[in-house]
């Protein structure tokens, strides 16, 4: 069954049909504003090894399919490189993969996706982007992967193997990339992108959901560090100055240069009382946070985003940042919620991630205005991309009318993307069956406390089954988590 696009009602509001002039109307509408540049604009990007042709095959397991037969195409398409494989025996869907935050380096580099092997023995054909810049540019993602969806034909064709237009296609992809896919099929999107494309369904893991709140937490995450420390009203930029003094205050110990693999310790007291807030910042009290902090590894990264001036590295020109809604409780001694106050609360400029007339926005919104299957899921003890991503797009997609479309999942990984290939491959076969006309499948209460708080949560969801292709660190995680998680029928 294919899903048509419902168009959203509060689109009309938005006059994105008429982006590139004034909205229609009264003659007295305010004109748009004009474009200016950023400092992400003069950045340049280049494609590594941009006059390649193919890749190399996955490796052929005996009893599944020769992996050397399939078609394998690279390239560069509007400077962004791009890899494509076709199976044999395609069945006629695409998938697109939307890969990662990538750092902020000149060179651009194509991933590919972690289910690879799922998709070619199932028939599917996939393609991915190395998008043509690096840094959080979700912009660039979103567009990138829509033109080389767009070209599949065009560059299959070029190749020697003409096919027909795929019957259906998915988008799929990790962190930023689940940002990506989030983005890539909102309402907003298809009426302002440049390079148009509907997908028929969506799989966003450990996504950055709602947008630019991560960075919103981020900022939460350090204005209580500070007050924790003694140090609130210390400039909010002006981390780096106090920086040793915090982490001194809060942990016995923490991750460093010459230690990074040291497990985070809290200090007693007032190191244990920003954990609790913690806590609660990225999703409140649930199975797997101890472990998280204490060896999950993803925390260190948060913190290092400490003392942004709000732009994102320059993918803005003004401030997104806004605590005003967030609160701080702690659990004291005697394990009693206590309010904190953190004193200092960071305010937004306005229009800094503005609707533009030259196509996304700079920071692609995740509005919750959606028309096709998503099954998302996201481990527990992420803490770089955190939990609490899930429940905003759960209130987003709720307060549009959208549920209908949404299934989560939550898994008990203690780190940032901590999936095994088997949590995977069984949310995007489980949106296929959905959006092929099977019933909607199950999935998790993101947003009850209650729930999420029960010990239990997360293992409906959760296969520790590990192959030879799961990654070192999800090895090294899962085997630890085995012992610890209290599941009746961990599989």
């Amino acid at each position: 069954m294919t899903m048509n696009w419902t168009p959203v009602k509060s689109l009309s509001a938005l006059c994105v049909g008429a982006l590139l002039a004034a909205c229609g109307g009264d003659s007295d509408d305010p004109p748009l504003l004009p474009e200016e540049t950023r400092a992400h604009d003069a950045r340049q990007f280049t494609a590594v090894d941009a006059t390649a042709t193919t890749f190399a095959p996955m490796a052929t397991v005996a009893g599944q399919l020769d992996m050397s037969t399939t078609s394998r195409w690279a390239g560069v398409l509007n400077g962004a490189a791009y890899r494509v494989e076709v199976p044999a025996n395609w069945n006629g869907r695409l998938v697109m993969y939307a890969h990662g935050y990538a750092g902020m380096g000149a060179d651009l580099i194509v991933q590919n996706p972690s289910i690879r092997r799922y998709f070619i023995q199932n028939g599917y054909a996939w393609a991915a982007s190395s998008y043509s810049k690096n840094y959080y540019d979700v912009r660039a993602g979103v567009e990138d992967t829509n033109a080389l969806a767009l070209a599949f034909n065009e560059i299959a064709a070029a190749r020697g193997r003409p096919l027909p237009s795929p019957a259906k296609t998915y988008i799929t992809g990790h962190s930023m990339g689940g940002h990506i896919t989030a983005a890539a099929i909102e309402a907003e999107t298809l009426a302002t992108a440049r390079n148009k494309k509907r997908y028929d369904g969506a799989v966003p893991m450990c996504g950055v959901m709602g947008d630019t709140a991560l960075f919103d937490t981020f900022a939460a995450m350090q204005v209580s560090a500070q007050a924790l420390a003694g140090v609130p009203d210390h400039p909010f930029t002006g981390w780096g100055e106090i920086a040793g003094t915090v982490t001194n205050t809060l942990f016995a110990t923490f991750p460093s240069q010459a230690s990074p693999t040291a497990q985070i310790t809290a200090t007693p007291g007032v190191g244990e009382q920003y954990l609790s807030v913690l806590e609660n910042l990225t999703g409140g009290d649930r199975p797997m946070f101890d472990q998280a902090v204490r060896f999950g590894g993803s925390f260190p990264s948060a913190y290092g985003t400490f003392g942004g001036d709000g732009t994102i590295n320059g993918i803005l020109n003004k401030n997104v940042l806004d605590t005003r809604d967030f609160t701080y409780t702690y659990l004291d001694a005697d394990g009693n919620p206590q309010p904190l106050n953190v004193g200092q609360v960071i305010t937004p400029e306005p229009d800094a991630n503005r609707l533009r007339t030259d196509g996304l926005r700079w920071v692609p919104k995740v509005n919750g205005e959606i028309g096709v299957p998503v099954v998302s899921i996201h481990t527990l003890g992420d803490l770089f991309v955190p939990f609490n991503m899930q429940q905003i797009y759960q209130k987003r997609v709720a307060d549009k009318g959208n549920t209908q479309w949404l299934v989560q999942r939550a898994i008990r990984g203690a780190s940032h993307c901590d999936f095994t290939i088997a949590e995977q491959v069984e949310a995007f076969s489980d949106m296929v069956a959905w959006e092929s006309g099977g019933a909607k499948p199950a999935g998790d209460d993101v947003v009850n406390p209650d729930v999420v708080a029960q010990p239990t949560y997360g293992c409906t969801f959760t296969r520790n089954v590990l192959g030879t292709e799961e990654s070192t660190t999800t090895n090294r995680l899962r085997t630890a988590l085995v012992t610890q998680a209290p599941c009746s029928a961990l599989n």
